[in-house]
């Protein structure tokens, strides 16, 4: 039996060498945007990734990248208010949403974000896939539902990155995403594949870099 959600697999040989090449060329980070005005031009396929702080986020897109400091890691909730721009090449931008779930930050900047955030996903037109990012010693929690939500309402689809897969037991991981597979089955706008990964690790990281780089 076909598991709903299954783990993406291994992609083919040509897939994974695009993936490589695209990411070994010039990263560069663009601008941080803080209003709809402030976006830059939409000449190019972009993929935008979403998570709760401390998911692992700037991690990630560090991995993803090859390079150590591009997306500066926080453990101050709050800091990045901003959507942050890198191109990749002259073909593609990655977009880092600010993380979401704070505490912390005044109740008048969450809104200002989120309503920035709204009117980003709704209204850019080159977005191909949402990567939504969820620390795989936690599943899926309230805050994750809630941008998910956003993501079906505003008819982006979006991929579950199961991120800091190394930080459990093996043997626990069916139980994660046992719970992960029953959340998404509620979100039209899921992608049925889950990827798996661990920036400290490189876990997944190839199979990531592929699937961006594959993206019509």
């Amino acid at each position: 039996m076909t598991l709903p959600f299954p783990l993406v697999d291994t992609p083919d040989a040509a897939a994974l060498e695009r993936g490589r090449l695209m990411f070994a060329g010039p990263v560069e980070f663009l601008k941080g945007v803080v209003a709809m005005d402030g976006l830059p031009p939409a000449d190019r396929i972009e993929v935008c990734f979403a998570g709760r702080s401390n998911v692992g986020k700037s991690s990630l897109i560090n991995a993803l990248t090859g390079r150590k400091a591009l997306a500066r890691a926080s453990n101050t909730p709050g800091r990045t208010q901003e959507i942050n721009f890198f191109t990749v090449g002259e073909s593609h931008y990655l977009v880092d949403l600010p993380g979401y779930g704070y505490a912390e930050a005044p109740v008048a900047v969450v809104a200002k974000w989120q309503q920035l955030l709204k009117a980003y996903l709704s209204g850019r037109q080159t977005l191909r896939r949402a990567f939504v990012l969820i620390d795989m010693r936690h599943g899926v929690k309230a805050v994750d539902e809630e941008i998910m939500t956003l993501l079906d309402r505003s008819a982006v689809t979006f991929q579950v990155v199961m991120t800091k897969a190394d930080k459990i037991k093996t043997s626990d991981h069916a139980q994660v995403l046992d719970q992960v597979r029953r959340a998404l089955a509620r979100h039209p706008a899921a992608y049925p594949e889950i990827v798996l990964t661990s920036s400290e690790k490189g876990l997944g990281i190839e199979t990531l870099r592929a699937i961006i780089a594959t993206l019509e």
